[in-house]
C-alpha cells in the first residue's frame, strides 16, 4: 500500500519534462515561422531581398547575448523564471511581428526580441528538461525499489535522453512553425497577422504548463552573477578552437540557406504557392536535421576513438558542400520552371541533413572536450558560433550584383572544401 504514492510521484515526475519541453517547441515555433514570411514581404511590401533576409538574420543578434546570459542567470535564479520570461517574451515579439505591415522597424524589433526569447528559452529550457529527465528517472527508480522491482534506468541513459528530447522539442517548434505560417500566410485571412496566431496560442499553453512544472535548481550560486554571465569558455583548448568552432556556423548556415535563401530564388515559378513553399521548405529542411540525428549518434560512437579522422565532421561537411553545389545547380536552371522548386526540396533534404550532422557532432564534441564546470559555458559558445550561419542568406542576396547566385553558391562550396581540408588538418593535429 506504500507503493501507490511513491509510483504516482514518479509517473508524475517522469513526465514532467515534458512541460518544459512543450515551451522550447512554442518557443522553436516563433523562431522560425518567419521564414515563409520573408517571401511575403518581399512579394507584398516591396521589401528587397537583401533587406528582408537582413531582418531574418537580425534573430542571431538577439540570440547569441540570450544564449550566454540565460544559462548562467537561471543556474542562479531557477530554470522556470528564465524559461517563463523567454515565453513571454516570444509572445511580445510575435505581437510586434503582427505590425510588421506598419514597417521594417516593426519586423526588426520583433526578430531580435524572438532571438533573445529562444536564447534564453534553448540555454535554460534545455537544461530544464535535462534535468527533469534525471529527476523522473530516478524517481521511478526509487518507486521500483519500493514496490520491490528493478531501478529503470541509468543516469547516463536519462541524461542522454533529456538532450535528445530537447533537441526533439526545438525541432518540432522549427519545423512546424514555418509550415504552418506558410499555409496561413498563402491562404488564410489577414496574411501579415494570421500566421504569428498560432504560436501566441502554444506560448498561452506553454505559460500554463511551466507553472505546474517543477523547479530542478534549488540551491542559488550567488557567485555566479559575478562571475559567470557573459565568461566565454572553450578558447583554451586548441581542439575546441580548431575544429568545432570552424565547423559551426555551417550548422545553420547550410539551413538558412535550404529555407530562405534558394526558396526565395525558386518562388517567381510557383507564385500561385510561393508562400506555402516557402514554408514547406523549411519544414522538409528542420525535420530533415532531426531524422537524421539517430543515424548520427551511431556514425559517432562507432569513430569515438578515431580523433584524427571524425566521421561525423567529414560526413556532415560533405552533405552541406555537396548540398550546396546541388544548389548552384538548382539555382543555374531557372528555365526549369515549377520544377526548379521541386530540385530545391530535394536538396533541402540533403542540406538538413548536413545541418543535423553537424549539430550532433558540434554537441558530442563539446561534452567530451569540456570539463564539468566549463560544459554549460562551451555549449553556449558553440551554439553561439552555429547561429552566425543565419547571416547566410543575407550574405548571398548582399552580392547579388557581384555574381550570379550559381556562381555564388559555388564559392559557398569552395568555402566548404577549404573548411574540411582545415578542421581535418587540425583534427589530426590535436587527436588525443
Amino acid at each position: 500500500m506504500v507503493a501507490a504514492p511513491a509510483r504516482s510521484r514518479g509517473d508524475a515526475l517522469s513526465h514532467a519534462w515534458s512541460r518544459a519541453g512543450f515551451a522550447l517547441t512554442a518557443v522553436g515555433w516563433g523562431a522560425n515561422q518567419f521564414a515563409p514570411m520573408v517571401l511575403l514581404y518581399r512579394e507584398r511590401m516591396g521589401v528587397s531581398a537583401s533587406a528582408a533576409e537582413a531582418i531574418f538574420g537580425l534573430y542571431a543578434a538577439g540570440l547569441v547575448p540570450g544564449l550566454l546570459v540565460a544559462g548562467p542567470l537561471s543556474d542562479r535564479v531557477g530554470r522556470r523564471p528564465v524559461v517563463t520570461f523567454a515565453v513571454l517574451l516570444s509572445m511580445v515579439s510575435g505581437v510586434v511581428l503582427m505590425l510588421g505591415s506598419h514597417g521594417l522597424a516593426w519586423l526588426s524589433t520583433g526578430r531580435v526580441l524572438m532571438g533573445v526569447a529562444s536564447g534564453a528559452a534553448f540555454s535554460a529550457g534545455s537544461a530544464w528538461v535535462k534535468e527533469l529527465s534525471l529527476a523522473g528517472t530516478g524517481a521511478a527508480a526509487g518507486a521500483g525499489a519500493a514496490a520491490g522491482g528493478q531501478a529503470a534506468g541509468s543516469g547516463g541513459s536519462a541524461a542522454s535522453a533529456g538532450a535528445r528530447r530537447a533537441s526533439i522539442a526545438m525541432t518540432v517548434g522549427f519545423g512546424l512553425g514555418p509550415l504552418v505560417a506558410g499555409l496561413l500566410a498563402q491562404w488564410g485571412p489577414a496574411a501579415f497577422e494570421t500566421p504569428y496566431g498560432p504560436q501566441l496560442a502554444l506560448a498561452t499553453v506553454a505559460l500554463w504548463l511551466l507553472s505546474q512544472t517543477p523547479e530542478t535548481v534549488t540551491r542559488w550560486h550567488s557567485g555566479v552573477l559575478r562571475g559567470g554571465l557573459l565568461r566565454l569558455r572553450g578558447f583554451s583548448d586548441r581542439r575546441f578552437v580548431g575544429v568545432v568552432l570552424p565547423m559551426a556556423p555551417w550548422v545553420f548556415g547550410a539551413a538558412t540557406i535550404a529555407m530562405v535563401y534558394v526558396p526565395g530564388l525558386a518562388a517567381g515559378h510557383v507564385k500561385g504557392i510561393s508562400l506555402a513553399f516557402a514554408g514547406t521548405a523549411a519544414a522538409v529542411t528542420a525535420l530533415s536535421g532531426v531524422l537524421v540525428q539517430p543515424y548520427a549518434r551511431k556514425v559517432a560512437a562507432a569513430g569515438e576513438q578515431d580523433r584524427a579522422r571524425p566521421r561525423l565532421l567529414m560526413l556532415g561537411l560533405a552533405l552541406v558542400t555537396v548540398g550546396c553545389l546541388a544548389d548552384a545547380g538548382v539555382a543555374a536552371l531557372d528555365a526549369l520552371g515549377a520544377w526548379q522548386a521541386v530540385l530545391a526540396l530535394a536538396v533541402a533534404v540533403v542540406m538538413g541533413f548536413g545541418y543535423g550532422v553537424l549539430l550532433v557532432f558540434g554537441l558530442a564534441e563539446v561534452q567530451r572536450l569540456a570539463p564539468p564546470e566549463d560544459l554549460a559555458g562551451m555549449t553556449a559558445v558553440f551554439q553561439a558560433f552555429t547561429y552566425l550561419g543565419f547571416g547566410a542568406p543575407y550574405l548571398l542576396s548582399a552580392l547579388k550584383n557581384v555574381a550570379a547566385p550559381s556562381v555564388l553558391l559555388l564559392g559557398v562550396v569552395g568555402l566548404g572544401v577549404l573548411t574540411v581540408a582545415v578542421t581535418l588538418r587540425n583534427a589530426r593535429a590535436t587527436a588525443t
